[in-house]
């Protein structure tokens, strides 16, 4: 399974809850938040000023690996 800049938080940390620490480790400490489950990838790598697109080849790469 691979996420995308659409995929909701919640969503990518239901395919695998070791998605967390990659998001934690660009700034998004913000997991736990019920409004941070239901937005995308895209939309908080906007608010965190992160590449979304790097963002979405780490997390793949790192669920191709697990």
């Amino acid at each position: 399974m691979q996420v995308t800049k659409d995929t909701l938080i919640g969503e990518a940390l239901e395919i695998n809850r070791g998605i967390a620490p990659i998001l934690m480790g660009i700034g998004m400490h913000c997991l736990g938040c019920p409004a941070s489950q239901a937005e995308s990838i895209g939309e908080a790598c906007a608010v965190h000023g992160i590449d979304p697109d790097e963002l979405v080849k780490k997390i793949n790469d790192f669920l191709a690996e697990n």
